[in-house]
């Protein structure tokens, strides 16, 4: 897939900082850090010469401003606005959390990947690690209040303990050994219980 139809935003709707930001994701995923240039975005969008470089001037501002979109993007992925209500039951976590997760592995493939060449430049640049850090951490508190409300004794630990398991899953499935495979979304759902049985007591 091109940069420039990696982009899920129209053009026609998109602002120019979106679409500059989406061009920029799309540019991490298929080429790596090494490929996102200012001329290389304004290329790929069908922008005139300069135009990224005129909203992000330096190429930690170009960062930034991918890594705000990411958050962004990443929130609709994994349905921030849609994990339902504890209380309705374990099944209806596992059921909400796994679709998520099947999104990111599948579908929302190419913007996983781009999370993770952003989180390894993030280790090379303080500066950029602390806006990383701010954009996932609104997904970790939802996880938080979730687990807490679902009666876990140890919340920041079992929070942990999802994360690194979704992100094992993803890296491995995306980038990793199993690249070549995706796992269900039953399979999800099945690893995904048994995590939370096991930290619930289920």
């Amino acid at each position: 897939m091109s940069a420039r139809t990696a982009s899920p935003v129209p053009p026609a709707r998109a602002s120019r900082a979106d679409l500059v930001a989406d061009t920029s994701l799309a540019l991490l995923a298929e080429r790596g850090m090494r490929g996102l240039t200012h001329r290389a975005v304004d290329e790929a969008a069908g922008l005139p010469q300069g135009s990224t470089s005129n909203l992000a001037r330096t190429r930690q501002a170009l960062l930034e401003l991918a890594v705000r979109r990411l958050a962004d993007r990443e929130a609709r992925v994994l349905g921030l606005h849609e994990t339902p209500d504890p209380r309705q039951g374990l099944d209806a976590v596992v059921d909400a959390l796994a679709l998520a997760t099947h999104r990111a592995l599948t579908r929302n493939r190419e913007l996983t990947l781009a999370r993770y060449e952003l989180a390894l430049e993030a280790t090379r640049r303080p500066e950029l690690r602390a806006h990383f850090d701010a954009a996932g951490a609104r997904f970790r508190e939802q996880l938080g209040t979730i687990v807490t409300a679902m009666g876990s004794a140890d919340p920041a630990r079992h929070v942990l303990s999802l994360v690194a398991w979704a992100d094992g899953l993803m890296f491995s499935c995306v980038a990793g050994s199993f690249h070549a495979e995706a796992p269900s979304l039953d399979e999800v759902r099945a690893g995904l219980r048994e995590m939370l049985d096991g930290m619930l007591g289920g």
